[in-house]
């Protein structure tokens, strides 16, 4: 039984590595096909830049995981505020 394991974990990220590829060609194509706007896949990609470039200046992918969620959690915070804010004073 222990000699399944890395078999099914394997099987685990290649599966989960299609599904990110299908997420990506269809999330191009809907975007050529004008059926998304081009803001919403810039908000998509940001964590995932952002994840890269931590990843790479840092060199420890496990703590850029960590700042990423971290500045996200601020940004999101920040848009919260902003847009509540724009809505307090009637914009």
């Amino acid at each position: 039984m222990d000699a399944l394991v890395p078999y099914a974990i394997w099987i685990c990220l290649v599966v989960s590595g299609l599904a990110f590829l299908a997420i990506v060609v269809f999330g191009l194509r809907n975007l050529a096909y004008g059926k998304v706007q081009p803001i919403t896949i810039i908000t998509l990609v940001v964590p995932a830049v952002l994840m890269g470039a931590l990843g790479l200046a840092l060199g420890d992918w496990a703590l850029a995981g960590i700042w990423t969620f971290l500045i996200m959690l601020v940004l999101a915070s920040i848009s919260l505020l902003l847009s509540g804010m724009r809505g307090l004073i009637g914009m």
